[in-house]
C-alpha cells in the first residue's frame, strides 16, 4: 500500500541526523556533461514496470548515454538510504521517489542540483506543472526537485456498510462536519463496523498528512501548514479541523490504538482517507465510493482542496553527467511517458490539464476521474528547513490534545505554532 511505501518513522532521525553533514560533488560540475547515468526508482511492481519500459525506450534511442537503473536499496526508509548515499558521495543521478518533506534536508546536505540552473529548467517545470509548481520551490527560489506525481487523498467509503446502516450509499451525507459526524454516528449505532473511520493514531511525523492536513487544506482553500516562514493553523480554521477530529475520537468514531492491518479492507472502519492507489488495492475487497474530504460548512467538489501525497524526482550532485540526467528527467516526464505512468500506476502526473490531456484514459477508467480532477487542487508539505521536525512537533501536540483528548485544542495550536515558527526560522 502506497502510504506505507512512502516512509517510516525512522526517516525523522535519519534525515535529521544526516542533514548536518555534507556530501556529494559540486552542484555546478558536470552540468554540460553527457554520458552514462544511474537512476533509482521505487520498489513496487507498477512503478518498476514503468521504470523498465522508460529506461529501455531511452537506451534504445541513446546508445552513448545509457541508463543503469535499480530499485532504491533496502533500508529503514528510502529517505535514510538517500541521505546516506549523499553523505557517501555515491548517490545516483536521479531518484524517482523523493519525498518533498525530505528535500530541505537533502538540499542542506549539498546533495541536490538546483534544476533552475539548467537553461530551460525553470520553464520546463512551470510549463508542465503550472501554478502548483510554486509549492515545490526552495527558499532561494530554485527547484531542487521536479514535481512528478501525486496521490490526492479523498474519503473512501464502504457502500455495503453504508447501506446496512440505512444510509444513502450513492449520495452519502459527508460534505459538512455536522453531516459527517451524524453519518459516522449512524454507522456506529448500527454496529456495521467498530469505527466509522480509523486513521492511524500513531506518532510518526507523517501521519498528520492523512487526518488533519487534508481537511485543513480543504477548509482553507489550499493553505499550507507553514507559509512565509510562519505557521498558519492557529486560527479559526485550524481550530475547526482539530475540534472535528477531537469529536471523532471522543465519541469513539475512530480508535486511538493502532490497528494491525488495513482497517478499511478488513471492515473495521467504514471509511478511510486514501489516494488513487487505493482503487487497485480495494477493487476486489470493498464495494467502495469516494467523495472529497469534508469542510466545516461544505464545499463543492470542484472547489475542494486536499493533500497531494506527492513523490518527486531529485537530480543529485554526485552525478557526473548532469546534462544527460536532465535530458532523461525531461524524457521521463514527457507527455508520452506521463501517459504511460498513468496507465501503469493510476497515480496522477503533476501536470496541467491532466484530465483533458489524457481524456481517453479517464473515459476508459472513470473511477480515476475524481482523482484526476482533484489533482489540480492539492497542497504540499511546506518546503522549509527543519521540515520533518516541524511535522513531528505538530504530531506530538495533535496526538495529545486531539487523539487522546488531553488538554485544550486551542492551547495545542498556539503552542505548536510557537514551536514551529522557531523551527521554520532555523532555531
Amino acid at each position: 500500500m502506497r502510504r506505507r511505501i512512502l516512509t517510516t518513522a525512522l526517516a525523522a532521525t535519519g534525515v535529521l541526523a544526516l542533514s548536518a553533514c555534507s556530501g556529494g560533488g559540486g552542484a555546478s560540475s558536470g552540468m554540460d556533461a553527457r554520458g552514462p547515468i544511474t537512476i533509482w526508482y521505487s520498489n513496487n511492481d507498477a512503478e518498476i514496470a514503468w521504470g523498465e519500459q522508460m529506461v529501455k525506450a531511452w537506451n534504445d534511442a541513446n546508445p552513448d548515454q545509457q541508463i543503469t537503473a535499480q530499485e532504491i536499496p533496502a533500508g529503514s526508509s528510502s529517505e535514510e538510504v538517500i541521505g546516506a548515499a549523499i553523505t557517501a558521495g555515491n548517490a545516483p543521478c536521479l531518484i524517482f521517489n523523493t519525498s518533498p518533506a525530505a528535500v530541505p534536508g537533502f538540499q542542506k546536505q549539498g546533495g541536490l542540483v538546483n534544476l533552475s540552473d539548467f537553461p530551460d529548467g525553470e520553464q520546463y517545470i512551470t510549463d508542465r506543472s503550472g501554478d502548483l509548481a510554486d509549492q515545490y520551490r526552495s527558499d532561494d527560489g530554485g527547484f531542487y526537485q521536479l514535481p512528478w506525481k501525486s496521490n490526492p487523498v479523498m474519503i473512501f467509503y464502504n457502500k455495503d456498510l453504508f447501506a446496512q446502516a440505512g444510509l444513502d450509499a450513492e449520495n452519502p451525507k459527508l460534505s459538512t462536519y455536522d453531516e459527517f459526524l451524524q453519518t459516522a454516528q449512524t454507522l456506529k449505532s448500527a454496529g456495521v463496523a467498530p469505527y466509522a473511520i480509523n486513521p492511524a493514531p500513531t506518532s510518526e511525523f507523517f501521519q498528520s498528512w492523512f487526518d488533519f492536513y487534508p481537511l485543513y487544506a480543504a477548509q482553507t482553500g489550499g493553505k499550507q501548514l507553514v507559509e512565509d516562514g510562519q505557521a498558519t493553523f492557529d486560527d479559526a480554521d485550524g481550530e475547526a479541523v482539530a475540534d472535528f477530529w477531537r469529536t471523532i475520537y471522543s465519541d469513539q468514531l475512530a480508535g486511538n490504538e493502532q490497528y494491525q492491518g488495513d482497517a478499511f479492507a478488513d471492515g473495521q472502519a467504514a471509511m478511510a482517507i486514501v489516494g488513487p492507489w487505493a482503487i487497485s488495492v480495494y477493487k476486489d475487497k470493498v464495494n467502495w465510493g469516494s467523495v472529497p474530504v469534508p469542510t466545516e460548512k461544505g464545499t463543492a467538489a470542484s472547489d475542494t482542496w486536499t493533500f497531494s501525497d506527492a513523490k518527486n524526482v531529485g537530480l543529485f550532485t554526485a552525478c557526473d553527467n548532469k546534462a544527460t540526467a536532465w535530458d532523461v528527467l525531461k524524457f521521463a516526464t514527457s507527455e508520452e511517458q506521463d501517459g504511460t505512468w498513468l496507465e501503469e500506476t493510476g497515480q496522477m502526473p503533476l501536470r496541467t490539464d491532466l484530465t483533458t490531456t489524457y481524456a481517453d484514459y479517464f473515459s476508459a477508467n472513470p473511477s480515476y476521474q475524481q482523482f484526476g480532477d482533484q489533482a489540480a487542487r492539492t497542497v504540499e508539505v511546506p518546503n522549509v528547513q527543519n521540515s520533518v521536525e516541524i511535522w513531528q512537533a505538530f504530531r506530538d501536540g495533535y496526538s495529545q490534545a486531539v487523539i487522546f483528548g488531553e488538554g485544550d485544542v486551542k492551547t495545542f495550536l498556539t503552542d505548536a505554532k510557537t514551536q514551529i515558527d522557531q523551527l521554520a526560522a532555523g532555531k
